[in-house]
């Protein structure tokens, strides 16, 4: 007993040592890493600045032109920043997607599948009543919301001011809004897994374990307010943003929803594989980022798999799924 309690008493310090040199490491490589990433955005941002500023002149031109056009009828460019343009944008590059879900057209596109062997091609009948749900969320509930903030969004700040946001008040502006949308969508979306509320409302939305782009869209209403609409609007209504940046901010909402729940991982898109894999295993992967899943421990079952070695940005035209491919399935 004696010769263990002395074993113990040695082994005790050298745990510490080992603990306090993996802590030192760590900060030393978080340091570093950190002081790369500000030189780097500082000479991205510095480059991007130079082009920002070339533009200027043309962009703040055809502001002035617009509000001149739309002068005591501001509300009407609100409609066309804020609902069309967005609108436009969604159902165009869900057009896209839409002609190779059901058609299978291009061929190649088959090769960036994530889930082989689903939606090839996707269930026609599946897809129709879905899109009642989809038109009635986006026509009955974003819509109105929309025009209803309007009031709200005034009060907070002009957004009709007559001088566009400078490029880096826009990054800034962008960073705050993907912040508050990742931590509101995280915990309303979790929150919806509650046995109750996942069986009430959020079990609509997981009808589609392979999910398609339009089914961002498919939600149950309570859902689409709680967890789709407020982690968006809230941050341009914070910030008291310009037009410019909220029609920016809701585009790119859509587009990255899409991207999301397309079910293809794409070159030169952000990867889908994160919430791809929640719609396979539900219990997994409930953010945007990423950031809190890996806080809160949501994410490990995730980083087992070679779907976790694929969420990457594809760079090139060789899909994942071939150059990091699934383990062979063991015979019974």
């Amino acid at each position: 007993m004696k010769g263990e309690a002395g074993s113990m008493r040695q082994e005790k310090p050298k745990q510490e040592e080992r603990i306090w040199g993996s802590m030192k490491r760590t900060a030393f490589i978080l340091g570093s890493g950190l002081l790369l990433l500000v030189a780097f955005l500082n000479s991205v941002s510095g480059q991007l600045q130079r082009f920002w500023d070339a533009s200027g002149c043309f962009q703040q031109a055809q502001w002035e032109r617009l509000l001149s056009t739309f002068e005591g009828k501001e509300w009407i460019l609100y409609i066309i920043a804020t609902i069309l343009v967005p609108a436009l944008l969604f159902w165009s590059f869900n057009g896209l997607l839409l002609v190779a879900d059901t058609a299978r057209k291009p061929n190649f596109i088959s090769r960036y599948r994530i889930q082989v062997g689903q939606n090839e091609p996707v269930d026609t009948m599946k897809l129709r009543q879905s899109m009642r749900t989809i038109l009635f969320n986006q026509c009955m509930i974003s819509v109105p919301m929309v025009i209803f903030l309007y009031p709200i969004i005034k009060v907070r700040g002009d957004p009709y001011r007559r001088e566009l946001p400078t490029f880096h008040w826009f990054l800034l502006e962008l960073a705050i809004f993907t912040l508050i949308n990742e931590v509101l969508f995280y915990y309303s979306h979790r929150l919806l897994h509650h046995p109750t509320l996942y069986k009430k409302i959020h079990k609509k939305h997981h009808e589609w374990t392979a999910p398609i782009g339009v089914i961002s869209f498919y939600t149950h209403p309570i859902e689409h307010v709680a967890s789709n609409m407020l982690p968006v609007v809230l941050g341009p209504i914070l910030m008291g943003s310009h037009l410019s940046s909220i029609a920016v901010w809701f585009s790119l909402a859509l587009i990255c929803a899409t991207v999301s729940h397309c079910g293809y991982h794409l070159p030169f898109l952000p990867s889908p594989e994160f919430h791809d894999y929640h719609h396979l295993r539900f219990n997994q992967c409930y953010g945007v980022l990423g950031v809190l899943d890996h806080l809160h421990g949501t994410d490990t079952m995730f980083k087992q798999t070679k779907a976790y070695e694929r969420h990457r940005f594809l760079l090139g035209f060789t899909p994942l799924s071939e150059s990091i491919p699934d383990p062979p399935k063991k015979m019974d």
